[in-house]
């Protein structure tokens, strides 16, 4: 009989995805994350986890860090240090400098803190693998891995990037790689989703309108040898778009606190009706942006006969982004940029 392997943990606190930084360095934005760690230390003290799993991409900006960032960043590396009797800390591929090569991160300050281990390396232990963002075909070895447990910041084909992108295949890292793993849980892409044997847990929070209606977002946590167990931030930031008339008729559903909503103006109302309801919605639910977008006036719509497939200014820009050629970037990663901006 065949003896089991020890255990890296009995539970353990997953979260990832989290981007410190982000919307140009945002004091909003950087509050939400601290906010969020709160909640996420909160959840994992009442599960029972000692240990704590961090997936990829703590901060957003890779080449250079913001000193109000900084702070935050550092308090709650420190916070997180303090909750937890070990930290399992995964470089992102926003944490680096370069994408392809690890040699430069913006996370080695983690790395004094005693009881945080940054994984910059690949990690084997207690029948878990720990992967950092892979580079150069660092992904040829994910075969040869057998674990019961993989935890990394994998960019997987098939798998959504956000609700409206799936990532192309590139003729790299493949699903059926993994299949010497018993379960692959992963960050990068925010969206929560499953296929197979893999997970992907979804980030921290809601981050922009890329995001819209999609609040499955959180943590995650498990118990060896159960099912996880995932976990949604009641206080989270949600965006929402929708058109007017069915805001109005079901507002109650559709608006709560620090939502960001657009939306359509498909009724025929004054500038002053407009800014009324604006105003009204924005303090009456402590909503953090209530944008009103204008409706395209009926008389430039033009007819076609036949089928013609139409699309939106997003979905051009991304199909263009797509086709470019050249040998100095990557297509994905400027889709990944562009989306990232909504």
């Amino acid at each position: 009989m065949q003896k089991e392997k020890s255990k890296l943990f009995d539970k353990v606190a997953c979260f990832t995805d989290i981007h410190f930084g982000m919307k140009n360095n945002s004091r909003q934005h950087n509050n939400d994350c601290e906010a969020y760690i709160h909640w996420f230390i909160d959840q994992a003290k009442e599960f029972g986890a000692k240990q704590c799993i961090f997936l990829g991409d703590w901060h957003h900006h890779r080449s250079s860090i913001n000193v109000s960032t900084l702070n935050y960043s550092m308090s709650n590396i420190r916070r997180i240090s303090k909750a937890f009797e070990k930290v399992y800390f995964i470089v992102g591929n926003h944490d680096l400098f370069y994408r392809d090569k690890r040699e430069i991160s913006s996370v080695p300050f983690a790395d004094e803190f005693e009881n945080v281990q940054v994984i910059n390396n690949l990690f084997l232990e207690g029948d878990v693998a720990i992967v950092p963002w892979m580079v150069e075909d660092e992904w040829k070895k994910i075969k040869k891995i057998k674990a019961k447990y993989m935890f990394g910041h994998f960019e997987l084909p098939n798998f959504k990037m956000n609700a409206m992108v799936e990532m192309p295949d590139t003729g790299t890292i493949q699903a059926d790689h993994f299949k010497n793993v018993g379960h692959v849980f992963t960050g990068h892409f925010h969206k929560r989703q499953h296929s197979g044997n893999i997970s992907y847990i979804g980030n921290a929070f809601p981050h922009n309108y890329a995001d819209a209606w999609d609040d499955n977002r959180g943590c995650m946590l498990l118990e060896w040898g159960q099912d996880p167990v995932y976990k949604v931030w009641p206080d989270a930031p949600r965006y929402r778009t929708i058109e007017l008339s069915k805001l109005l008729a079901d507002t109650e559903t559709v608006l709560q606190a620090n939502t960001y909503c657009r939306v359509k103006v498909d009724l025929d109302i004054s500038y002053e009706e407009a800014n009324y309801i604006r105003e009204n919605l924005t303090e009456s639910y402590q909503l953090r942006e209530l944008a009103l977008l204008p409706q395209k006036d009926a008389e430039d719509e033009i007819e076609f006969a036949g089928e013609i497939k139409f699309q939106s200014v997003d979905q051009i820009v991304i199909e263009q982004l797509k086709k470019l050629e050249s040998e100095t970037f990557d297509n994905n990663v400027l889709v990944e940029i562009y989306t990232r901006l909504w």
